[in-house]
């Protein structure tokens, strides 16, 4: 019944062979690369230097592998990326994809070091008078355990003796059981450290809209890519996520207000409260005594997202750059600044001028969003024109490797102005089936639409193509024609997108035209038992609500009562007018059944773990009343499709 708690806990890709079918980057697209390297700025080799600044080792083992012997992360999966760009990848993102390839143990300074490229983010270590304060454990158990085995053996053998988790996005916070040990975090021997909001934010992000998160993630992430040259090469942000075991750990400490001091290990803290900037729950912090600052993932080397292609609510421009402002000041005393994700920043000018970048591009974003849209320009048209200045365009850490300037342009105008562009055609236009099929009538029938697309693809005009050929493909769902077209146009569009995510986007649709959608589920919700057993019972009631069958509901009036004997809680869940209700109630006397069951045993039910009538004849719960009947409540939430059509009906 339930989807998922991370849109990032996907797993399947394709071969690493050229199985996938990718066509080959056209002239057009190469051409438009070569032009695209012409132009790109000339840092004379300073971010490489610094990309490998520090450098102690590496693993010589490149795979990291669960208790079962499944690789969760391959060191050597991206050795492909060597040299100069191909014809079938944007050259900026390949020199990203590049820099982000430097894997390894680095020295940030005295006493910061990083493990970088053995997940999507860094794990940062920093030494206290005992042992080691570790911030932001990876995304999963084993990728963190084997980041700190890893630095032990250059740093010695210390201890965990706290754990920061900056914000409430999973790489940053899961792996923890990877690199603590539950007894000692139980007997209050490891703070764990998180922004307000953490718990609340980390567990139920994606709760909700999980399935829909998931499945669209899959396609930002480039999941079922093989890695190669017309494949996945990186996600701009680092590689891609790692998929194995998560978990979470309760907060013991919570940060809450900027300026807000702690000492861990012997070291001062002095933090940042930034929710609401990059996530909803976020902080970033300054060490006084090492002289550094840590920027979490508030400003890393690329233009973020305000919007994310996997879905989410939008994020606030104007309090990020904000933020940014905020962090140049409370970072006067750094002479380092080191982030989630990406190398450092050294020396005090370098540091101001990189953040003022980072600062003044969103709110260059959202102030020319804003002014455009106050002249009645459209999101697309926004988007088509908007462009950073040229004093914003000289380097590298703000280039559209993650976020690009046209989505998140319609972030913006969705943060102030919705979905409606004001034009009335577009108020209440017909579903993409029924306007494919009258386009495509309009055009001549099917021949028209190809002549036409196949005019377009040549001229390298990939975009129009592909608009074409999309409502002839949802329209004609079995015409392998323009499906084989439509995915070559997807593969040169990918070629010379900048946008990891972007290129991820294009090359999935078009392996999912060739190969079909995912026939069998590729989340492993048992990977996520640990973190959904910590997620309030109430957004499970939530998702419980957003799968009611209103047809399997109509007329339905009918209360049900559910105790946790564990958590000593009772809640009365209600389904009236096909909505469902819940509240706390100590008093179910007016439920029609009452279900007494673990929370424990809820999740797997939840989860599918348990089926149904499994659950009810189990020794582990009762039932006051009728156990058909709660069958029969249970019987009107549907499971959902994890795997829906995205790039046919």
């Amino acid at each position: 019944m339930l989807a998922s708690c991370s849109s990032e806990q996907h797993e399947g890709r394709a071969s690493t062979d050229s199985s996938a079918g990718f066509s080959a980057p056209s002239e057009k697209t190469a051409e438009a690369n070569r032009k695209i390297a012409q132009v790109l700025p000339d840092d004379a080799g300073a971010d490489l230097e610094a990309a490998k600044r520090g450098f102690i080792a590496t693993r010589t083992e490149p795979l990291i592998t669960s208790s079962a012997g499944e690789t969760i992360w391959n060191l050597e999966e991206y050795t492909f990326i060597d040299g100069p760009a191909p014809d079938s990848v944007n050259p900026s993102l390949w020199r990203q994809a590049t820099l982000n390839n430097l894997h390894g143990l680095f020295e940030v300074t005295d006493r910061i070091y990083q493990i970088r490229g053995f997940d999507l983010a860094n794990m940062t270590l920093i030494k206290g008078e005992k042992g080691f304060v570790l911030v932001d454990p990876l995304t999963t158990e084993e990728t963190a355990a084997a980041a700190l085995a890893f630095a032990r053996e250059h740093l010695g053998d210390l201890p965990v003796t706290a754990v920061i988790f900056t914000h409430s996005h999973i790489d940053h916070f899961a792996g923890v059981w990877g690199v603590i040990d539950r007894a000692d975090y139980e007997a209050g021997n490891v703070p764990v450290i998180a922004p307000e909001g953490f718990m609340e934010e980390a567990t139920s992000e994606n709760i909700i809209a999980g399935v829909a998160m998931a499945r669209r993630a899959s396609f930002m992430y480039g999941r079922r890519l093989p890695r190669e040259e017309r494949g996945h090469v990186g996600s701009g942000l680092g590689k891609s996520p790692a998929f194995g075991t998560v978990g979470i750990a309760v907060p013991t400490e919570i940060i809450d207000r900027t300026g807000q001091s702690l000492t861990l290990d012997g070291l001062e803290f002095v933090f940042q409260a930034a929710p609401g900037s990059e996530a909803p729950a976020e902080l970033t912090f300054a060490l006084p005594e090492l002289k550094a600052y840590c920027g979490a993932e508030v400003a890393t080397r690329n233009l973020h997202n305000l919007y994310t292609l996997r879905g989410a609510k939008v994020r606030d421009a104007l309090k990020w750059s904000a933020y940014i402002d905020e962090m140049i000041e409370l970072s006067a005393g750094s002479d380092v600044y080191f982030a989630s994700h990406h190398w450092p920043v050294w020396g005090r000018a370098d540091i101001v001028s990189y953040l003022e970048t980072q600062r003044d591009s969103y709110k260059f974003i959202h102030d020319q969003t804003v002014r455009l849209f106050n002249r009645g320009m459209t999101p697309r048209e926004i988007a088509e024109e908007l462009q950073l200045p040229a004093s914003l365009q000289q380097g590298y850490a703000n280039r559209d490797y993650y976020g690009t300037v046209s989505h998140n342009s319609k972030a913006v105008y969705q943060a102030y102005l919705g979905w409606y562009d004001a034009n009335p055609a577009n108020l209440n236009p017909l579903p993409p089936e029924e306007s494919s099929k009258r386009y495509v009538a309009l055009a001549g029938g099917a021949e028209g639409v190809i002549a036409a697309a196949e005019e377009a693809y040549t001229a390298g005009d990939y975009r129009w193509a592909a608009e074409l050929l999309n409502h002839l493909v949802f329209a004609q769902p079995s015409n392998k024609t323009a499906m084989q077209l439509l995915a070559n146009s997807y593969d040169q569009l990918a070629y010379t997108a900048e946008s990891g995510p972007w290129r991820d986007v294009y090359l999935s649709a078009a392996y999912e035209l060739r190969h079909g959608a995912p026939q069998e589920s590729q989340l492993r919700l048992s990977l996520l038992v640990n973190m959904l057993e910590q997620t309030p019972v109430e957004k499970f009631f939530q998702t419980m609500s957003v799968r009611l069958d209103p047809e399997k509901a109509e007329g339905v009036d009918r209360q049900v009562g559910i105790v946790f004997d564990d958590l000593d809680e009772s809640y009365l869940l209600t389904v009236k007018n096909s909505v469902l209700h819940h509240r706390p109630a100590d008093d179910l006397d007016d439920a029609d059944v009452v279900l007494r069951i673990t929370h424990a045993m809820f999740v797997r039910m939840l989860l599918g773990d348990l089926g149904l009538m499994e659950t009810l004849t189990s020794d582990d719960l009762n039932v006051d009343g009728s156990a058909v009947s709660l069958a029969r409540f249970f019987g009107m939430f549907e499971q959902p499709d994890t795997e829906f059509n995205i790039v046919t009906p």
